[in-house]
Parts: structure tokens; sequence; C-alpha cells
């Protein structure tokens, strides 16, 4: 071997001692820069995760990369050292006329560098290969830990983590085997090209007989290695897409799983030609092995199933599919948890009651959800931002709280920093050690205005204690908490906080006295941060954020911390890198804390006969982020999905602690003996948290996109597709292509007579506008029903679908002339919040809508200006619930009696003011005239314009001639009915 590293002297001449020590320098410098600087990242991290208490995830996964890069990637770069010194061992002693033309001066450039070339290409390829497979280091510790599932697939019957957790591994063995034996060959060719062991323009043997035996060698391994990997294609089939659905189906079955096994069988024979090529002379039969199998892959594998295909299969798709389909209709419910252990179907037959009273329809719906979460927000920022460099989220969330000892559905979100405000000067200084955190939980009642109250008109009503001097939500069950939001969703990409001891607070807070124009300062004194009073330390993260003031600023001092990866999310995703995160997270105030709750999933593409499918596409709705955290999979697609862990992460200490959630779920068994001690049993979940734990989103959206098809059983009735469902898109995206988002509300258990914490969404017929069922799950954790799902289904399927419902309340004339004062103004701006349906126990559906109403010339955010209401076809509207309810049924004589303040309705071109309480008729005050109206529809009208002007006497803060207006409004609604009888 000694050969292969002599180094001959060079030609005369080359390049000069200067020129060299200045490439030298060149390259020195740039290693350190590259060097320093991955170092930097690399201990960082390090000491974040130790600051969290999960240094051991960070030391795990890094050897676990170390050990996986120096095995596979030694492996590579010395196979490959190993065949070129080989074939420049055995390298034929020719004449130097004896050699392939043309070759000596390529000889004469490798020669004096030859030794460093070789190591220098070995060592590239070990590094390709070895960062290759230290990406892959969550399918070795999946296949080392594997947990069996206990469950038996239906094609080979194998357990289910086969294919979960040994099938990835060995499918990377062999890949990697099929690679280095190509690396090799390659490098052995050009080695043996150079030297003579291959000579293309010999009139006799054109190889050596130490090049035809390494050669044969390494093809016989690399056809072995096929061989392996045909016979492992065929487990691959029951997770295959096929045109029909993924799985095993009758082609595969009868034409491409045959034709798997009999091309592994050629490719053994064909490996065992290549050695016998060793000590034969001939290339003959290797090459009519290679040749048979190429035939082979091409006519079996390609040509063959197609015949099958469309001969057989397409005829009589039915007949030959059913018994696959099945399968695969059993596999994917258990995958997704959709199957009947998990969901309850049943027909919904309750038709809307023609004598249904107004306070009955509100009672039964008085807590659907309508402050929009994505619509209040301006609203939200206008009354509670308090200062203009807090903002809150761009979508609000939604939970329930014990309010005054009732269980209150709540549209909340924290107050965070916006750096991006005009209000804040961009100066490193200000960024990074003064603007350091939010303040507060801003929260309002989802279904409550202060019109409910017969308060002041405003768009929604807040939680009590909403004001930054009673710490925000303060209610029965929050009670006092540490305000200050440090670890949130839009918090700053890193601070610096504490100071030197004696010396003033830095860091801007809120004041505790709401009425103040002056600012607190305080100085953050959690255990979240990463220390940085040493030097070295200052350099490392001036490294990694680019910055030289984190060395040089005064204000990084002894006592300083740094802050960052600060969002929820992105502490979850470092602690817990084989999770699937929910695109939600949000926030919980109970015991004294502010906490961010965020729901973690397992998920595998590789559950054999489960339907696969594009996560992104399953949870993809109008409210949908377009944020998303890393894929644990090469792909996006999934097949199986668990809840099984739920997060969460504290506002103010940024403290990670996960949870068990699902704990027979194999995926998270297998990943908690990878990471010992990291999840918590769900046992240890606290009291305080459990009732704001709620069923994921991204879960439920899951569930819903699968269960739209997968609700049929019957798998000849599947293959038909005739009673397939959809989920109907957002009639009020813009986009028209964006599904309507699940909402979350309270609604009727039926069972037990309570109303449930709940989340539910609708379907409608595939490419049909009519309603086809509504599914709802429990959302509620301290229930023994957490998780059921309900599928109520309409068997006509002839009731109004969300889009024409939608549709009727944009053109329905008394909505229209009711929005008349912002439509006809060019500054006017309508939105339309989430369609609610909300089937009631004894009277039929119920839809409800908010609309959202702004002057630009008057008011700098939408307000809650209507609630719309559908029932029995009735179209009504009102400032709040019951008066939309009554509204609606003022057509048919049977709204309730009882204060429900304006509204309107309409079954004809013309509006319908609702009902009010008792009243007696008294002249207009919109100029009216004074005789007698003759019929009940001119009544109606002239309260129209009465509400139409006690609306612009709103806007105008005359409040006093908006209500004796709207009274007499009221009145001549009341006259009206009297006159309908």
């Amino acid at each position: 071997m000694s050969d292969l590293f002599d180094d001959p002297a060079g030609p005369p001449g080359g390049v000069s001692t200067r020129t060299r020590v200045l490439v030298w320098a060149v390259v020195a410098l740039l290693a350190v820069f590259f060097g320093l600087t991955a170092f930097a990242g690399l201990w960082t991290d390090r000491l974040w995760f130790s600051s969290l208490g999960y240094g051991s995830v960070f030391a795990k996964v890094f050897w676990v990369k170390v050990a996986l890069f120096l095995a596979f990637g030694t492996t590579m770069g010395a196979g490959l050292a190993v065949a070129m010194w080989l074939a420049f061992r055995s390298r034929p002693f020719l004449h130097p006329a004896q050699l392939e033309s043309g070759l000596e001066r390529y000889r004469d450039a490798v020669n004096p560098i030859r030794t460093w070339l070789w190591l220098g290409v070995a060592a590239v390829a070990g590094a390709f290969a070895g960062v290759s497979a230290a990406s892959r280091w969550r399918t070795f510790e999946l296949w080392l830990h594997a947990t069996p599932f206990g469950e038996k697939d239906p094609y080979f019957h194998k357990d289910v983590g086969f294919y979960v957790f040994d099938l990835p591994w060995l499918h990377m063995l062999v890949s990697f085997a099929m690679a280095a034996s190509v690396v090799a060959v390659l490098g052995s060719l050009l080695v043996h090209y150079l030297y003579g062991g291959i000579r293309l323009q010999s009139p006799g043997d054109r190889l050596s007989q130490a090049a035809q035996v390494q050669l044969s060698v390494l093809l016989a391994v690399f056809v072995l290695a096929k061989a392996a990997d045909y016979w492992l294609d065929r487990y691959d089939l029951t997770s295959s897409d096929s045109a029909l659905f993924t799985g095993i189906g009758f082609t595969d079955d009868h034409a491409v799983l045959p034709a798997k096994s009999t091309l592994s069988g050629i490719a053994l024979i064909c490996a065992v030609l290549f050695l016998v090529n060793v000590w034969r002379r001939t290339w003959l039969l290797p090459g009519v092995g290679v040749a048979l199998m190429a035939v082979s892959a091409v006519l079996l594998g390609l040509i063959w199933p197609a015949i099958v295909q469309t001969v057989q299969v397409n005829p009589s798709k039915t007949d030959k599919e059913t018994s696959y389909q099945a399968k695969n209709i059993s596999q994917t419910r258990k995958a997704y948890a959709i199957d009947d252990a998990s969901v309850e179907v049943e027909d919904y037959t309750q038709e809307p009651s023609a004598t249904a009273q107004a306070k009955e329809l509100n009672a039964e719906t008085s807590s659907a959800p309508l402050v929009d979460p994505k619509q209040a927000k301006p609203f939200f920022e206008e009354q509670q931002q308090v200062r203009k460099y807090y903002t809150v989220s761009p979508i609000l969330d939604v939970d329930h709280y014990e309010m005054d000892g009732t269980d209150r559905a709540l549209v909340l979100s924290t107050r965070e920093l916006d750096e991006s405000a005009s209000a804040v000067t961009k100066s490193w200084t200000n960024l990074h050690t003064v603007y350091t955190h939010g303040s507060g939980v801003i929260a309002a009642y989802a279904n409550q205005r202060p019109l409910d109250n017969d308060a002041e008109s405003v768009d929604v009503q807040f939680a009590q204690g909403n004001e930054a001097s009673q710490n925000d939500l303060v209610t029965a069950g929050p009670g006092e908490f540490e305000q200050r939001i440090y670890f949130g969703e839009q918090s700053p990409t890193y601070s610096i906080v504490g100071r030197p001891q004696g010396a003033r607070s830095v860091e801007l807070d809120l004041a505790r006295d709401a009425s103040s124009d002056e600012d607190d300062t305080t100085t953050y004194d959690g255990v979240g941060g990463v220390k940085i009073g040493s030097t070295w330390r200052q350099l490392l993260y001036a490294i990694k954020f680019n910055s030289a003031n984190i060395l040089l600023s005064e204000r990084v001092n002894d006592n300083s911390q740094i802050l960052y990866d600060r969002t929820p999310k992105e502490r979850v995703e470092k602690v817990a890198p084989w999770l699937t995160l929910d695109d939600d997270a949000y926030p919980v105030v109970a015991n004294g804390r502010v906490t961010w709750v965020i729901d973690g999933y397992t998920t595998t593409d590789r559950y054999p006969g489960s339907q696969s499918e594009s996560f992104k596409t399953m949870t993809d709705d109008s409210l949908q982020q377009e944020t998303t955290g890393p894929r644990t999979l090469p792909t996006d697609e999934v097949n199986y999905m668990r809840n099984a862990v739920k997060a969460t992460v504290d506002a103010y200490d940024g403290t990670v602690t996960i949870y068990a959630w699902d704990e027979s779920d194999p995926i998270l068994q297998t990943w908690s003996k990878v990471f010992p001690g990291t999840v918590q049993p769900k046992s240890s979940i606290p009291a305080w948290l459990t009732p704001h734990l709620r069923y994921p989103e991204d879960l439920f959206k899951v569930q819903r996109y699968q269960l739209a098809k997968y609700h049929v059983t019957d798998a000849s009735a599947f293959i038909d597709g005739s009673d397939e469902w959809q989920v109907p898109n957002d009639p009020n995206d813009t986009s028209l292509t964006k599904s309507v988002p699940p909402v979350r509300m309270f609604q009727d258990d039926a069972s037990s007579g309570t109303e449930t914490w709940s989340m539910t969404s609708t379907f409608t017929p595939k490419e049909r506008n009519n309603l086809a069922a509504i599914m709802t799950v429990n959302s509620d954790a301290s229930s023994a029903d957490y998780g059921r799902i309900s599928v109520l289904e309409r068997p006509d399927q002839q009731t109004q679908g969300p889009g024409q419902v939608v549709a009727d309340m944009k053109n329905d004339a008394g909505v229209s002339q009711a929005l008349l004062p912002y439509t006809r103004s060019s500054s006017g701006v309508v939105s339309y919040g989430s369609l609610l349906t909300v089937p009631t126990a004894s009277d039929g559906l119920v839809y409800l809508m908010p609309v959202y109403a702004q002057q630009a010339a008057t008011s700098s955010y939408p307000v809650l200006a209507y609630v719309l209401a559908s029932y029995r076809g009735n179209i009504g509207y009102g400032r709040t619930l019951e008066a939309a309810l009554s509204s609606a049924l003022a057509n048919t004589g049977s709204s309730g009696t009882g204060d429900t303040g304006s509204g309107g309705s309409t079954t004809s071109p013309s509006a319908s003011p609702s009902t009010s309480p008792t009243a007696s008729p008294s002249a207009s005050a919109s100029g009216s005239p004074s005789s007698s109206p003759t019929s009940a529809k001119e009544l109606l009208g002239q309260a129209q314009d009465l509400f139409t002007q006690a609306d612009a006497a709103g806007r105008a803060g005359d409040y006093t001639t908006r209500e004796e207006l709207l009274k007499q409004a009221e009145e001549k609604v009341a006259q009206a009915l009297v006159m309908m009888g």
C-alpha cells in the first residue's frame, strides 16, 4: 500500500512560495471563520437546551448523528479508498506504448498529488454519505427502540410496527449498500482505466484479470442489494398509492407483487453470475443476466401490470377491487381514529318547528360564538392595545372559563410586542434591551354584547377586569396572574435581559394604572434565558446573531440572560423534534400564570393500507396560518395520526413541559424510550390545566377530511362514490378555495341535558351545495366523552348548505337595506364572520352569522353591526341574537316576546323588523305620516327608517336621541305584530 502514498517529485517550475502561502492563509481564514460559526451555533444550542433542562435531548441527538455520520461516512469513504487502492495495486506493468493514447499526461498530472487526491475523493464521498445518514437519525432511533403495535396488517400479516419502524431502516441500509457499491465501481473503473487495467483500444482482452475480478465482485454486491430492494418493495405496496386508494389492490396483488418476487429472484441469479465471472474470463453470462433483469423489469414491472389494470380491472372495477377497498376502509378508519369506536353516526331528522318561539330558539343557540376570532382583531387592538407598540394575534383564540359560576366561551389573545410599530425607535438598544416583552391577556365574551344587557351598544363585551390595572383577565377562575409575556407567538427574535445589582430597570412594561400615560419599567428575573455574563459566551452569541453589540454594549452585564427561540412552537419543536405540532398554540390563564398549550402529534406515512394524504391539504382552511412547523417525515404525506402529547410553555419563564396524552400510541412509547424522562405521564397533568385542554384543531380537520369519504363502510358503495361528502368551501373567503374552519362552541348534549364544550363543522354532498351532515367532537378534556365524534346526517340531503344560506343572507333585501349606511358610502366596509350551523334538540337547524361593518371616515375599526339568522328558509337580522331570531320568525307570527333589540326579517324583497316586548303606538320621529298606517308592511318600513336613524345617531355620539328612536321603532314593530295577528 506504500506505493499509493508515494510522493514523486513533480515537474519543474510551478507555483511560487509567496502564492502558496497566500492561498493557504486564505484557506486557513475561511476554515477558521466557518469553523467558528459552526461551533458557535452548536455550542449555543447546547447552552439553550441545558437552560431548559433538556440537555439530554441535545446530547442524544448530537451523538447519534455523530455516530451515524462516522459509521456510514467511514464505510463509504473507506470502501472507496480500498477499491481505488486495490485497483492501483493490481495495475498491470506495461510499456508506455501499450497504454491508451492520451492518458500519459493525466497520469503525470495525478501522480504528484495522487495520495491527497484519492484521500480527498474518499473523504468527500464519505462526507456526503455521513451527512445523509445523520439526517436519518429518526429512522435509526425508531428501529432501535421499536415498540410493537400489537396488530397485524391484512396483507402479509406482520405487526404494523414492522412497516413503521423496521422497513424504513432496512430500506436505508439497502440503499446505502447500492450507493456504496456504485461509488466503488466508479472509483475502480477510473483507476483501472488510468493505469492500464482497462484498455478500450486493445485488440485483446480489454480488462486485466484483476480488473475483472474486482468489478465482478462489486457489481455482484450491487445486484445482490438490488435483489433485497425488490424484496422489500413488496412490503412498500401496503402504503403505495393507486388510482383508487392507498394499499394493495387487485393489480398489485396479481401483477406487481409477483413481479417484485420474480425480479428479486432474477437479481439473485444475476449476482451469482457476476461471482462466477471471477473464475470465468467472460462477460457473457453476467451480460445475459443483466439483460434478463432489465427486460423483466420492463415487462413484469411496467407492461404486465398495465395490461392487468386495463383488461381485467377497469371493465369491472367494483367486482375486482371490492375486497381490497374493504381493507383500505378498515385500515384508514383505524389509523385516523374514525372507526366505530370513536365516531357515532346518526340521522338528524329534526325539522324546523312551525311554532318555534324566539326565546326558545335563543335559549338553544345562546352559546353560539358571535364574536368572530378573525374579524374582532381590529376592535381588540383599538380598545385594549393601550400602547401603539402592542398588538394581538391575527386570529384570536377561543377557550372557556368559569365566569361568576357559569362556564362561558371567551375570545382571547395575549397583548404582545410589535417591534414593527412606528412608536418603536429602531435602535439595537431599544429592540433588544428595552422592548422585550408583551403584557397581559385580553378577553371578551364570545356570545355577549353590552346590548344584551341594555348597556351602551359597542362591538363586543370584554370579560370583567379587562383593564390593564386589573391584570386584564381577572375572573373567579384565573385570578391574579403574572402578566408579562416574554415567550409568545410574536416575541422578538432575541432580547437581552437582566441588570447589574443596584442599577435601574430598563425594560419597558405596561403601567399598572391604566389611566397613566407613563410606562413602568421592569427587570426579568425568570430562568428561561441563557446566562451570558462571560466574554466567551458574549462572543459566541455575537457570532450567532451577527451582532457585535452583544459583545460591546454596556447593557450586557454579568447578570444578563439572552432569550431566543421564544415562540411556543419553536421551543416545543426543539425539545421534541419527533413531534408534528398543531398550527395553533393558545394561552391559558390559570394558576397565577399565562401558559401556552400546544398539541403534538405522532404521524407516519407507513401505516399499511391506510389512505395517505398531504397534511397541508387536509388542514387547510380560511383561518389557517401560512407558517408550518418542521416535518418529521420526508414529505408532508401522512396516513396515521394521534394526538400523542399536550405540551405547555410558560409565557414568563419559557419552561417547556410535555405530557403524554394518548399513552397507548406505539410511536409515542417508542420516542419515550429514545428520550427517557422528557415526556411526563398523563397522570401528572395539573388539575388547573385539565379544564383548558381541548380537542386539537388540526386533528379534527384531518379526521373531517377523511370522514368525508370514509363514513361509507360498504366497499362497493365507496367505489361507486354516490354517497361521498366534501368539506364545503368558506363562502366568505375571497378565493372561494379554502375550506370552512371548524367552530368551537357550547352545544346542547341531548343525552345529558347539559351544554358541552365542542368543536363542529359541516359536510355537503360531493359537488353539491346542500347540507349532508354536521360533525361535532366533544372538546372538554374533563369529560368522560372527550374525543367522541358525533355525526348528524341529513338522510334526504335537501337542507340548505352553508354556501346557499350565506348567499341568501347576503342577497336578502332587508339585510341589504340595514347595511345601506355602510355600503352606500365609498368609505364603508362590510365583512362577514363564520357561518354557525346549530342543530337544536327540538326545533331543527338554525344558521347564524355575524356581520361586521365600518365607516372608515368615522371609525378606525369594524363593529359587530348585526347578527344574521336563517330559520325555515327565512332570513332575519338584529343587533342581538334574540332580535335576529325574532326577525327570522316574524313572518310566521311565532316570534317570542321580550326586549330583542333592533332587527328585521324578509322572505320577500321588503324588510320586516323584529319584535319588541309590549309597547304602545306612538308617532314616528322620522317624519312619517301621523295617520294610522294601513298595513303591517307600512309599519315595518317606518320602523326600519327609525332603526337607520338610530344607528346614525349612535355613531355620532348622540345616545339620548338614539335610545328615543329605538324605542319608537320597537313600538312600530309591536303594532305591526298586532296587525299580523
